[in-house]
Parts: C-alpha cells; structure tokens; sequence
C-alpha cells in the first residue's frame, strides 16, 4: 500500500461538471463529468511526467466517489490512501465559464473529505515520502481539516512539505484566510503563491513584499500571472511566461506547481524549474479540462533548453 511514493499530494477532490464547450453554465447543452481537484490535479500532472505520486483524501461511498477515484488511478496515481465515508458524500463543483473569465460553483458542504483529521495520513506513510504536497483550500473546509494542516506542518517530519497557498474567495473571505494562511505558509519548506493572490491577501505591492512577508520557507514561488514566475532561495530568479491563447484559465496553477516540483524533485535548477511549471501551465491554459497531458520528454528538453532569447520567443496556441 502505497510503497515506494516521491510525493504525496492531500486534499479533497470533488465530481467536476463542465460544459462540454466554453459558454456560460446557463447556456451550456451538454456537460462532461470529471475528478477536480488540487492536490489531484498536481498528483496527475505529475504522473504524467513519469514520477511515483499517491493521491490521499476521503470520498463518499456513492457513485461519483467511486468515479472519480477511478478516473484519477486510471491517470497513474496511487489512491490507495483514499478512504470511504459511509455517511458523508463526495463533494460536487460546477464550472461557469464567461467573458470576465471562470467562476466556479460548490455543492461541498459537509463532504466526506471534510471530515479529515489529524493522524490521516499514518505517519509511518508521511515519513516514507520525499515530498508533502497540500494546499490552502483544505483549512478552511472544517475544523478537523484545519487541525489536520497544522499538524502536518508543525509535526517532527522527514519529508518537505510544499503549500500552494491557493486562496479561495468562495470558502472565505480575504480578511479571514490572509493571517491564517501566512501562519501555514511560514511552516512550509517551498510554497507557492500568486501575486495577485498575495496582494488581496495581505496587501503587498511586488513580489519583493512577498518574500519579506513569507521570510522562512527555504523555496517561495511567486507567479505574476501572464508575465513572469520568481523564485526566491539563496537568490532571486525570475523567468518570464511564455505568451498562451487562453482557452480557460481554471487549473492552470496546480499545472505550475506540478512542473515546478518535478523540477525540484529531479534536482533541476531553478531556471528549468520555473520553466517546466510555465510550460505545464501553458498546456493547461489551452484546455477547458483541469489536466492536459504534457509534451513528450524530448519535445519538453528542447523547450526547456532554450536560451534566454529563444524561451522568450516561445508561444503557445
């Protein structure tokens, strides 16, 4: 169960209903019936780009839960950590795309995955893992889902944990998110963040604000939306994004932070790292689903091997 895994992706993954074309939910005539989530759209990316990924999280013991546990296995994921409520349902999202962009609609409360607690994943799993992915949206889903986080930053750990601070205005409000996800984020070994996100979050103005603000993390990702990504370590890197035809821009971050991550998990530098996020990302942009399937690795290496002149000329759509 589970052996062997790099990387452990936790959160909840609802049944996703989009219209089969990118028109507004009220007009749409046909729909297409998907897993989306987070933490298991990162862990299918990252399978996808061939490395050893579990997916762990609660469904409900109906048939969409059953669907999407499938559907996310079939993409080469481990769900073996997956555990059936017998009581609680599988969580269920509509997404509304429009021309001021996508707006997405839950049916969530009371999920089987908001019943996560703490000691879920067993430790013995957390500390057989290289590296913890979890995000920002699972705080905020209950009570024990927020002592779940806590726990998994603040615990004795072997593994990195990587947040994606992914701050979702739905579930709650800019002035009740912001203190609280910077307490995680400071907990964190690599996070990720938009600047955008940061700026209503807690005001910042550049990214420069951001690192001062998120001071501990050994790694902090920064994306500036459509123009640049910045990495901040020991140094501060910054690569531009390459332009994209936006199809739709729903899961298009969780592309990034799958990218990012393999770079960092195959011990890349930073420049490629930033790089095979952006790619996965403009990959993402062009589709209406939640995750596309990345370039071959020879057509991935030759992107990412460009030199600066030539990773700027890079278009997508």
């Amino acid at each position: 169960m589970a052996d062997g895994l790099e990387v452990l992706c936790l959160g909840e993954t609802m049944s996703l209903v989009s219209p089969s074309a990118p028109v507004p939910l009220e007009r749409a005539t046909s729909f297409t019936l998907s897993a989306g989530g987070a933490e298991s759209n990162v862990a299918v990316h990252l399978a996808a780009l061939g490395h050893r990924v579990g997916w762990a999280s609660r469904v409900g013991d109906d048939p969409l839960g059953r669907r999407l546990v499938a559907d996310i296995a079939a993409a080469g994921v481990d769900t073996s950590l997956v555990r059936v409520h017998p009581d609680a349902p599988t969580g269920v999202y509509f997404k509304d795309p429009g021309p001021d962009g996508t707006r997405v609609h839950y049916y969530r409360a009371g999920s089987a995955a908001s019943t996560m607690d703490v000691g879920f994943p067993p430790e013995d799993v957390l500390d057989s893992v290289d590296l913890l992915h979890i995000s920002g949206i699972t705080p905020v889903l209950s009570a024990t889902c927020d002592r779940l986080v806590r726990w998994l930053l603040t615990r004795e750990r072997r593994c990195r944990i990587s947040f994606d601070v992914n701050h979702r205005p739905a579930l709650w409000s800019a002035e009740q998110a912001g203190p609280r996800l910077r307490e995680l984020a400071q907990l964190a070994d690599v996070v990720l963040v938009g600047l955008d996100e940061a700026a209503a979050l807690w005001g910042v103005r550049d990214v420069a604000e951001v690192r001062a603000l998120l001071d501990r993390p050994g790694a902090l990702v920064v994306k500036d939306g459509g123009t640049a990504a910045h990495a901040f370590g020991a140094d501060h890197v910054a690569v531009p994004a390459p332009e994209v035809a936006v199809v739709e821009p729903v899961g298009a971050g969780d592309a990034f932070a799958a990218g990012y991550l393999s770079g960092v998990l195959r011990g890349a530098d930073v420049v490629r790292c930033l790089r095979l996020g952006h790619i996965l990302a403009a990959h993402s942009l062009l589709s209406t689903e939640d995750h596309t399937r990345p370039p071959g690795p020879e057509v991935l290496d030759g992107w990412l091997g460009r030199d600066e002149r030539q990773w700027r000329d890079l278009r997508f759509g």
